[in-house]
């Protein structure tokens, strides 16, 4: 203050006394100088943003999905010595669409992330045993990649390994399977698999597995069959988090039933916000409180407007139709389609849709029941604002506007990921001298 007082002054000196075009030039260079120092001086402070950040400096954000690995296969083949983890901005180039990565180290560090399970999915389309091997192909990855950034990242099992990595400033990084499939319908896989470093399963994708049924596919098992079911008790034993993202509700109901350690859903929404299958109803979450389990709110727009379900819904029925009209005719179809998108601008989703779905969940069952999955890098942007994960404090932010206090914000922040994954971990310490299960799937199923 004292620096403006001083130039203040200076131009008020100025321009008392008649001036030369030199002069002329000092007063200007002064002016601008006042007044970008004005506006220093002025410059808004957002109390929400403080509060948000003050929430995040005491427990940055434990993220429940992202995709990078499967982004380092499709644009890279897996081959990433080259590759810059630093800042992947420039990525477009290495996108059909043209669209860069959403993570890199430094958009982590702004997100202010401390931990992240990364999603070694892969395609439902495979032969369950080439999911296993593509799978622990995407583990090796993102393990090399881990260890390639060593003063950024740091490889986590364990909670107390998330704890300590946090703690060194580096970003616990543990690894989660998308999919069923990803094990083969073997309880020695799935078993493998842990040992390789996959701390949670996701039990379906978007296809049934021969044991579980998908939210997005047609039911053939009400639910889980009896291998199913063993296949959560195995989980469980061993310390895997059961992750009920993409399963049916008869599947997430049939886990909860069998499930002695919490359940995760890491990137859904709610049902009660948003229609879509793959969002958690609230038959479910009213059983989350018994079980301990969280679900960690998505940021894909398609799960969070539901005005931008119904648009997804519409286009795809005029692509049906028009596909029908024109048969054999992919030209006139696609030029009638860029049509349409131009009639039909794609909804607008922004952050306050996102903190709608975490509301839902604080009203109803409680804030203790409340993560954060993301899935950047597994869909094409997130809500406006944020758009990658650099964006977490702005969400953080919405919510301090809507009265969530700064335990609150913790809680939903990485609070709660820790209890559960600590929760897991002791009942697999209890459940360390029952042999394992040697259930094999029947032909039946």
């Amino acid at each position: 203050m004292q620096h403006v007082t001083a130039s203040l002054a200076a131009i008020a000196v100025c321009l008392a006394a008649p001036l030369s075009a030199q002069d002329d030039v000092v007063a200007e260079e002064a002016s601008a100088e006042i007044v970008e120092d004005v506006a220093e001086v002025e410059a808004p402070i957002d109390p929400a943003l403080q509060a948000a950040e003050a929430a995040l400096a005491i427990a940055p954000v434990f993220d429940g999905h992202n995709d990078v690995p499967i982004q380092l296969r499709s644009r890279f083949d897996n081959q990433i010595n080259d590759l810059d983890f630093a800042d992947t901005t420039g990525t477009g180039s290495t996108h059909p669409q043209g669209r860069a990565m959403h993570t890199d180290i430094a958009r982590l560090a702004e997100g202010r992330v401390g931990a992240q399970y990364w999603s070694v999915y892969v395609p439902v389309s495979l032969s369950e045993p080439e999911a296993v091997q593509m799978t622990m192909e995407q583990i090796d990855v993102m393990k090399r990649l881990i260890g390639r950034y060593p003063q950024a990242l740091r490889y986590a099992e364990t909670a107390d390994d998330v704890e300590a990595a946090i703690a060194d400033g580096r970003v616990a990084s543990l690894l989660g399977m998308e999919g069923g499939h990803s094990i083969g319908s073997s309880l020695a896989v799935l078993r493998q698999m842990y040992a390789l470093g996959a701390r949670y399963m996701t039990i379906t994708h978007s296809r049934n597995t021969p044991w579980a049924d998908s939210a997005t596919d047609t039911p053939e098992h009400g639910g889980l069959s009896d291998f199913g079911k063993d296949v959560i008790r195995e989980m469980n034993r061993i310390g895997m988090l059961v992750d009920l993202s993409h399963v049916s509700e008869d599947a997430m109901m049939d886990a909860l039933d069998v499930a002695r350690a919490p359940v995760i859903f890491s990137h859904s929404g709610v049902r009660a916000i948003n229609g879509h299958a793959r969002n958690v109803p609230n038959s479910v979450l009213a059983r989350l409180p018994d079980n301990g389990g969280i679900v960690m709110v998505v940021a894909l727009p398609g799960f969070l407007n539901n005005e931008s379900r119904e648009w997804f819904a519409a286009r795809q029925a005029e692509t049906a139709r028009l596909e029908s009209l024109f048969q054999g005719q992919p030209t006139v179809v696609e030029a009638a389609m860029a049509e349409w998108d131009e009639a039909n601008p794609t909804p607008e989703t922004m952050i306050t849709h996102m903190a709608d779905h975490i509301d839902h969940i604080r009203d109803t069952i409680g804030v203790e029941y409340i993560g954060i999955g993301a899935d950047f890098d597994g869909m094409p942007t997130g809500p406006i604002g944020f758009e990658d994960t650099s964006g977490y404090p702005q969400l953080f932010a919405e919510l301090a506007r809507r009265g969530y206090s700064q335990v609150e914000m913790e809680l939903i922040a990485s609070r709660n990921a820790m209890r559960v994954l600590r929760e897991a971990e002791r009942y697999a310490a209890r459940a360390a001298s029952q042999p394992p299960i040697e259930t094999l799937l029947s032909v039946e199923e």
